[in-house]
């Protein structure tokens, strides 16, 4: 029988569990029945031996492991952390999860990038145990998590102020009447019954609310109060003589694990065939639109081409120039951790090709940098925040087939721009080439003297890798922008 704490570490069976444990003695000794858990999981593929978790510190940094991958590695093999949904391992899971809480918590504090990705871990496990239940199984899992988590069978919406405020959830997505949460099915009758006119109330009541509601609500209270309890021990840790030395040393290797996607995963050799590497931004690279827009725009059109243009292309080009091959969503902080490169590199550039417009862009509208932060990801405030990242989405760049239509004054196509649909690759094109020719320079004595930025400009370039992320960057740009005017 699944335990609630499985899904809900902060439950009242969990809390239970951490109680019986005790204290940290023994915290970082093997455990050889999680072991045989592991091992017997028919579903578990086991590569190495070193991939087994031996003991609770392990086991907390393969869930971290398990979301990271999962989100990166396009060759995630997921049979290789089944065990995370397997039950059996219940009481050694929610020990990990208290570990891990409490090690961000003391560590990095609520407003990390190490605690979001603990947060979003979290609501990420529970709906994969969840995928692995039946349907009954489910349901009830569900319904007894709720009746713990509500409290109450009446609950006004204003319960979910801080799910609201976090956008963790959307009112528009909640079914109230008069203010209440209605979730039950008879509650749901009982109300709109009478007032459903051709179409079946049951169905209706599938449609609006039924098991996928439900669920959503479930785990996005559960996040809350994930992130909830890492604040809790932040705070407690502030006024705490010395913090635990193995919290300390399991938050260290937490953040090696984070760190290992921009070591692994988008950061290559930038070779044909593999993944481009993110470096600091070459000018010389730039295609001829990115590089009118620096120049300052002198006519109409300084908001888009500062904000929604130059803003997008200039941060994935340094963070992120493999987006659209990778195709895998991602945030600032995914590559910038501490923000460092987006405020000393990013910024200042986006904010010098503003200042040249004609007039200076910020002179008579400042309001736009706000709306820079929004299109990076950090909502509409003054600063880059990590608590605020995720209120808005960073924008992918804009297609070529957006610059010609909206902003048709910094089109001044080359050669290079017949072959490609997006700036970015055109970008990617240029630093590619340059690393090859750099390569070739190397390998010749007989020509030390080569410019490799000249030679660019005459240069067939053949990279058939680039060219398989086509599809991908005209439709991510043009679904990021679609908000757009």
């Amino acid at each position: 029988m699944v335990s609630i704490s499985f899904l809900n570490p902060l439950s009242p069976e969990g809390k239970d569990i951490v109680r019986e444990l005790g204290s940290f003695e023994g915290i970082s000794d093997d455990i050889p029945e999680l072991r045989r858990l592991v091992t017997r999981n028919p579903s578990q593929e086991i590569v190495d031996d070193k991939e087994i978790p031996s003991n609770y510190l392990e086991l907390a940094l393969k869930r971290i492991e398990w979301y990271i991958k999962k989100k990166h590695d396009r060759e995630f093999n997921s049979r290789r952390y089944s065990f995370l949904s397997d039950y059996s391992i219940t009481k050694y899971d929610v020990i990990s999860f208290y570990l891990l809480c409490q090690a961000i918590g003391v560590k990095f504090g609520p407003n990390s990038r190490e605690t979001r990705v603990m947060v979003e871990a979290q609501g990420d496990l529970i709906q994969e145990r969840m995928g692995k239940l039946s349907i009954q199984e489910s349901r009830l899992m569900v319904d007894q998590s709720l009746a713990m988590l509500l409290h109450d069978d009446m609950v006004h919406w204003t319960f979910f102020q801080e799910l609201l405020s976090t956008r963790k959830i959307r009112l528009t997505e909640l079914v109230l009447d008069n203010g209440e949460l209605i979730l039950n099915e008879e509650d749901f009758l009982h109300r709109f019954g009478s007032r459903i006119k051709h179409r079946n109330p049951d169905s209706m009541y599938q449609l609006l609310i039924g098991d996928e509601l439900k669920e959503l609500i479930m785990v996005k209270m559960i996040m809350q109060e994930t992130e909830d309890y890492i604040k809790q021990v932040h705070e407690k840790a502030r006024v705490m003589v010395e913090p635990n030395p193995i919290l300390l040393e399991l938050a260290d290797e937490v953040a090696e694990v984070l760190a290992e996607p921009m070591q692994h995963y988008g950061y290559g050799s930038g070779r044909s065939g593999g993944p481009m590497k993110a470096g600091p931004l070459n000018p010389l690279a730039f295609p001829p639109c990115v590089k009118k827009a620096l120049e300052g725009i002198k006519s109409g059109g300084r908001n888009d081409a500062i904000v929604l243009f130059m803003t997008p292309f200039v941060s994935y080009a340094r963070l992120y120039p493999d987006v659209f091959r990778m195709n895998i969503t991602k945030r600032v902080s995914d590559q910038d951790p501490q923000l460092q490169i987006t405020e000393n590199e990013v910024l200042p550039l986006i904010y010098e090709a503003a200042q040249r417009c004609v007039p200076p862009l910020f002179d008579d509208q400042p309001q736009e940098k706000v709306n820079i932060n929004a299109k990076l990801g950090f909502g509409m405030h003054s600063t880059l925040k990590m608590e605020h990242e995720g209120e808005t989405t960073w924008y992918t760049p804009m297609s070529c087939e957006k610059i010609k239509l909206h902003l048709p004054h910094l089109c001044r196509p080359d050669d290079v721009c017949k072959k490609i649909g997006n700036p970015l690759s055109y970008y990617n094109r240029r630093i590619w080439e340059v690393m090859n020719l750099d390569k070739e320079d190397s390998d010749s004595e007989d020509n030390p003297s080569s410019n490799n930025v000249d030679n660019i400009q005459n240069s067939d370039i053949q990279n058939s890798d680039i060219e398989n992320s086509a599809n991908n960057e005209n439709k991510n740009s043009d679904d990021s922008n679609s908000g757009e005017g």
